[in-house]
């Protein structure tokens, strides 16, 4: 269920780079080890979204192959079930080189608002409260995951 509070963090990335414009593709890019669940993810996305610029929008995913790379030797790898030891060399001194990724890759934004439509919310409610500084919301939007 941790696709929910996935869901919400996307919106939120998204109403804050969107600045009004409604959106109507978000373009994602998950690695195979967040174990995101498609399908779950498209459930409450429509659901959080809703009276926000993503109502309606379209996730499309990218999904990102589990990597492993040797420290010592450098050689990388994919797995496919967690084996934690270097190919080339036999070392267990690995770390993950790719699929931990969560990430809003890209928008694809719509035409605007025909006039006499209402304006959508600018943020879904229990978004990031906290200073208002372009800085402060650029980190929020790069944060690590």
């Amino acid at each position: 269920m941790h696709e929910l509070s996935l869901s919400s963090a996307v919106v939120n990335t998204v109403v804050k780079h969107a600045k009004g414009r409604r959106v109507e593709v978000v373009n994602l890019r998950i690695g195979r080890l967040r174990q995101v669940v498609p399908e779950t993810l498209d459930f409450y996305f429509n659901f959080v979204a809703r009276d926000t610029v993503c109502d309606g929008a379209e996730l499309k995913y990218e999904i990102i192959d589990a990597r492993l790379r040797c420290k010592p030797c450098d050689e990388e790898w994919s797995i496919e079930i967690p084996a934690f030891r270097c190919p080339t060399c036999g070392g267990s001194d690995v770390e993950v080189a790719s699929g931990n990724e969560f990430e809003v890759d890209s928008l694809e934004i719509g035409e605007d608002r025909p006039e006499g439509d209402l304006p959508l919310r600018d943020r879904p409610e229990g978004d990031l409260a906290g200073p208002q500084d372009s800085e402060q919301e650029e980190a929020e939007c790069i944060a690590p995951r």
